[in-house]
C-alpha cells in the first residue's frame, strides 16, 4: 500500500481509506493511524461508520461501490485472505452471469473468519497464484479455474474455461500446471475432463448452443469452430475451410420481427459471400436431433463436394 498521510483528524484518516478501499475501512485500520475507539464509537452511533462485518466498516451514507463487499470480505479475512471461487471469477469476468450470494475467499489453513455473507476456504496458496487488482487480492485466472470446478457443473466450467482461453486470461500450460500441483484439489477430474474434451473447451452462449454442442460431440463432428467470426459477423459454429456454418435458433427464440429480420439479413449477406449456413432450432434438437445430424451429415457432404 502507498505512503499514508498524516492525518489531522479522524475524519480524515476514515476518508483516506474509504477513498482507496470502495468506501470500506477496518478498525484496526482506524487504530493504527491514530484514531481512537471512542472516536470510531461515536461514528458508528452517528451512523457514519456503519459495520458491515465485525470490525469492518462502510463509511458514509453513498452508493455502495459494487466492489464494497468483495474489500470488506478481504478486510475481514485479513491478514492473507484472497478473493477466490466465485467471487475471483465474476472479477475476471469468465462467468455468464454476475456472481451472487455470499463473497467468496481462501484463507490460510491455520486462520480463522467466519463472518455471514462470506465463504471462506482454507488452502495454502502460491504466490503466483495471487494478483493484484486494484487494493483487491484475488486468484489468478489458471487458480480461480481450479478452484472454480469444485463449485459449478461441467458445462458452466467449459463455458469459463473456454471463455478464459478466448480471452487469453488462462492458456492450456497453465492449466495443465494447475493440475500439476494440485493433485488432490477438489475440482481436479472436473478440471481433466473438460480439458480433455473432443475439440477441446467451446464457447456457447445459450442452452440451444449447448445442445447443438452435444450433437456435434456425440456426432463425432470434427474441424468446426464455435462463436467464430468470418466476414465481420459470427456464427454459431462455423467450418471454416467450407464456408459452412450453423446458426442456432430462429425467429421463435429472438426477442421479436426486428432481431429475426437482423438475422436474415445476416444470412443474405453471408450468403452473397459464398458461406452456406444452416439454420437449426432450439426445438428440432430437443424433438429431432437425429433428424438435425442427419441433414448436417448431407449439408457437410456437399459443402465439401463444393470445396473440392
Amino acid at each position: 500500500m502507498a505512503a499514508q498521510p498524516h492525518s489531522q483528524s479522524a475524519d480524515r484518516v476514515v476518508a483516506w481509506f474509504a477513498s482507496r478501499q470502495f468506501g470500506v475501512v477496518a478498525r484496526r485500520q482506524l487504530l493504527r493511524k491514530g484514531v481512537t475507539r471512542h472516536q470510531i464509537a461515536w461514528r458508528l452511533a452517528g451512523r457514519r461508520l456503519i459495520e458491515f462485518h465485525r470490525g469492518v466498516y462502510l463509511a458514509g451514507h453513498e452508493a455502495r461501490h459494487p466492489n464494497a463487499a468483495k474489500m470488506a470480505a478481504l478486510l475481514a479475512g485479513h491478514p492473507s485472505a484472497t478473493l477466490s471461487h466465485r467471487t475471483a471469477a465474476d472479477l475476471w469476468g469468465i462467468l455468464p452471469y454476475p456472481a451472487a450470494g455470499d463473497v467468496w475467499i481462501t484463507i490460510p489453513p491455520e486462520r480463522e473468519a467466519t463472518h455471514a455473507g462470506i465463504r471462506t476456504v482454507r488452502a495454502q496458496l502460491h504466490t503466483r497464484d495471487r494478483r493484484r487488482r486494484g487494493p483487491l487480492t484475488v486468484t489468478s485466472q489458471p487458480r480461480t479455474l481450479l478452484d472454480l470446478a469444485a463449485v459449478v457443473d461441467v458445462d458452466q466450467l467449459e463455458r469459463a474455461v473456454a471463455e478464459a482461453q478466448y480471452r487469453r486470461l488462462a492458456s492450456e500450460a497453465e492449466l495443465q500446471d494447475q493440475l500439476t500441483r494440485n493433485p488432490r484439489k477438489p475440482g481436479i477430474q472436473a478440471l481433466r475432463r473438460v480439458l480433455d474434451l473432443p475439440g477441446g473447451p467451446q464457447r456457447t452462449r445459450s442452452p440451444a448452443e449447448r445442445g447443438m454442442l452435444r450433437l456435434l460431440r456425440r456426432g463425432g463432428f470434427t474441424g468446426y469452430e464455435t462463436n467464430a467470426k468470418i466476414h465481420g459477423y459470427e456464427v454459431d459454429v462455423l467450418w471454416r475451410e467450407l464456408d459452412f456454418a450453423i446458426e442456432v435458433d430462429g425467429y421463435d427464440a429472438h426477442a421479436g420481427r426486428i432481431a429475426f429480420e437482423r438475422d436474415r439479413l445476416k444470412l443474405a449477406r453471408l450468403g452473397a459471400k459464398d458461406v452456406s449456413v444452416m439454420p437449426v432450432t432450439g426445438r428440432q434438437l430437443q424433438v429431432d436431433p437425429d433428424g438435425v445430424e442427419r441433414r448436417l451429415r448431407e449439408a457437410l457432404a456437399a459443402a465439401r463436394r463444393r470445396a473440392d
